[in-house]
């Protein structure tokens, strides 16, 4: 336990390792250059028996209902078709930026009924749909299923993976190309993935060194103005090149991340601890009762009685107390915690401690 305490903090410590430079391109992104999220509704046949229970699932029969009507077969009203080999799916996509009309895209899809497995299966055509309500792709194609299931007589099942979904790979055609801003005003806005005012200041002087003085102007602590030619072939040869400079971006505040869930903390190389004197010890308290029987003297006149005996037992465990220094930084942390063999659940109650003290110069996030 105490090495996976350990390793979690040493990725911390890569991590944050000071002097690192970084692309531009990995760090920050330009404003209007962005992906857009498309969804749809229809029909995957081909299944072996695993489709919906169409007296569930009312809404399947009537899709299917509505696409042969548009391909010229009537399904008498008096009529409900028992469908084992039909699902009702959700199609969506992620629109990437520039992409034109023709181009393909994967999509998911997903059960949206009680289909047991959507394995075998074919998407039929399915309209994609944006935000605004217009289609930008349609879809259809075999799925890729993943998952299996399998169900004996006696009620018992095996489920591998999730067999209820799937992928299309280039499963969509775009039909809609989405407007690019890239071309717009005299300017480009470069957003930070971390917003940081240090980082962001460095980030318009690798500019400025690298492309002209005065090119790049702080907008605030995410956003960054570069002046770029207005013609648009040169202005992708421009970002290019900008995308490409060298940044060394500033250290990570002063953070300690636990997530309460599965125990793991993360703490950041600029943790320090104000002096401090930790004690680190366990208590047991076992509480043990036997009964027993009381006999009365002979001719006493008295009734045989069952007594209870309760046997308290109080264990301290070994205890431990170290002290932290003034400007202690997080190796010394560590190994002071790994010395009294404390958990990941004590270095938490350690670390709670020592904020509700005043004595941990860091923001503690609990997730």
């Amino acid at each position: 336990m105490r090495l996976k305490v350990l390793a979690v903090v040493l990725l911390a410590l890569v991590a944050t390792a000071p002097g690192r430079a970084e692309r531009i391109k990995d760090m920050a992104q330009v404003q209007g250059v962005r992906t857009n999220q498309l969804v749809g509704y229809g029909l995957v046949v081909g299944l072996y028996g695993t489709g919906d229970q169409t007296s569930q699932a009312p809404f399947t029969v009537q899709s299917l209902t509505n696409m042969l009507a548009q391909l010229g077969v009537t399904v008498p009203s008096n009529v409900t078709p028992q469908l084992k080999n039909v699902a009702a799916v959700s199609v969506h996509a992620v629109l990437p930026a520039f992409v034109k009309p023709g181009q393909t895209i994967d999509v998911t899809v997903n059960s949206i009924a009680n289909a047991k497995s959507l394995r075998g299966g074919s998407l039929l055509v399915t309209a994609l749909h944006g935000l605004d309500g217009q289609i930008y792709a349609i879809a259809q194609g075999n799925l890729i299923v993943s998952g299996f299931g399998v169900d004996a007589n006696d009620g018992s099942k095996l489920t591998v993976n999730v067999p209820s979904s799937g992928r299309i790979p280039n499963g969509a055609t775009v039909e809609r190309a989405v407007p690019s801003q890239l071309a717009q005003g005299d300017a480009v806005i470069l957003n930070l993935n971390s917003p940081d005012f240090t980082t962001a200041t460095r980030l318009m002087e690798s500019v400025n060194r690298g492309v002209g003085a005065g090119a790049a102007s702080i907008i605030d602590g995410a956003s960054i103005r570069v002046h770029a030619p207005e013609d648009l072939t040169e202005r992708v040869a421009f970002l290019s090149k900008v995308e490409n400079l060298q940044v060394d971006p500033a250290s990570a505040p002063a953070r300690v991340i636990i997530n309460s869930r599965t125990g793991t903390v993360v703490i950041s190389s600029n943790v320090t601890v104000s002096p401090a004197a930790v004690s680190h010890g366990s208590l047991s308290v076992t509480i043990k009762e036997e009964q027993a029987v009381s006999q009365p003297l002979p001719f006493s006149g008295g009734q045989t009685t069952v007594t209870t005996n309760s046997q308290i037992k109080v264990d301290t465990g070994p205890s431990h107390m170290f002290l932290f220094k003034p400007g202690v930084d997080l190796e010394q942390i560590v190994r002071a915690v790994n010395e009294v063999g404390a958990a990941p659940g004590d270095l938490v109650a350690i670390l709670e401690a020592l904020r509700e003290a005043g004595a941990l110069q860091a923001e503690l996030i609990v997730i």
